[in-house]
């Protein structure tokens, strides 16, 4: 018995140790939402910027752990999401939150009384999940399977940016893109695209070629910023993306944990093909793009 005893008082001592000095949060809080992991990261990182941010929302190692540290009056909370995907529509969000300055005090309180601190976590993750709840509102994406990146020749600009300025970067070029090649009396051979060369997802930024499809012609320009190439057809995962292109990224994730799901390596290059132009407006949901995500070769 009092083996058991020693025993008991040892576990309870070494369980208040772990939770007093070693437990990384102070306060835990889960819920879901009815999307995939890579829309509730780009929700985390954009919200993040409408706040008093000391440490900017970064993603550590993969899109489904995003830590933040953001002030409220004295006090440096930080936040460490962790996104969890369950099905093709549900993830649940485990958010663990730590106050740096008074973190023995609350846990200290947190069993015991309903703390300001847990109150205001509540209210930060509650207005996070409206921010989600409306994004997941203004787009859908459809997973198609596998498909055919379609060969076209390609007249584009080279752009670099964020990923939340690829649409300004298309529109900042379409009409210079344009003018050219109805100056030089080429023909169109499709919608507007893109096609991504690189894609950093930590910092959320990228590379890619915007232009126009056309019919190859001897007439096109070779002295001005606009280059030329052929698109080969390339086996690929295809979905359709309604929104504002914006955040047509968005198919990006999707597709990415489409591609897990099914172990299907692919290459994070995507292609988007644009059916609507935003100058004419309209219903968003109504705007339609095809994104393709390049399945890596075998020999590849």
């Amino acid at each position: 018995m009092k083996k058991f005893l020693w025993f008991f008082l040892a576990v309870i001592v070494m369980a208040l140790v772990w939770y007093l000095f070693l437990k990384p949060s102070d306060y835990t809080i889960r819920f879901e939402v009815k999307t995939f992991p890579g829309a509730i990261n780009q929700t985390i990182k954009y919200w993040d910027k409408t706040l008093d941010a000391v440490t900017p929302a970064m993603q550590e190692g993969s899109i489904y752990e995003v830590h933040q540290k953001l002030r409220f009056n004295d006090s440096i909370h930080s936040y460490a999401w962790e996104i969890v995907p369950i099905n093709d529509s549900l993830s649940k969000v485990i958010v663990n939150v730590r106050d740096e300055q008074h973190s023995l005090a609350n846990k200290l309180q947190v069993p015991f009384s309903d703390t300001d601190f847990e109150k205001r976590s509540r209210k930060t993750v509650l207005d996070l999940m409206e921010n989600i709840e409306d994004h997941i509102n203004k787009f859908k994406v459809t997973i198609v399977g596998e498909d055919e990146i379609p060969e076209k020749y390609f007249a584009y600009v080279p752009v670099e940016g964020t990923q939340i300025q690829k649409a300004r970067g298309m529109m900042q070029n379409l009409s210079f893109v344009s003018q050219v090649i109805l100056e030089n009396q080429a023909q169109l051979n499709g919608p507007p695209m893109i096609q991504v060369t690189d894609w950093n997802m930590e910092t959320d930024s990228l590379k890619y070629n915007f232009g126009h499809p056309i019919i190859r012609s001897e007439k096109l320009p070779i002295d001005t910023e606009i280059q030329y190439k052929r698109i080969f057809k390339k086996r690929a995962l295809k979905a359709v993306y309604h929104g504002n292109y914006i955040t047509s990224d968005r198919a990006w994730y999707a597709l990415l944990d489409y591609a897990k799901k099914n172990n299907i390596e692919v290459e994070p290059n995507p292609v988007e093909v644009f059916f609507n132009n935003p100058n004419m407006g309209g219903d968003e949901l109504e705007w339609k793009a095809e994104i393709y995500m390049p399945i890596k070769e075998s020999n590849e």
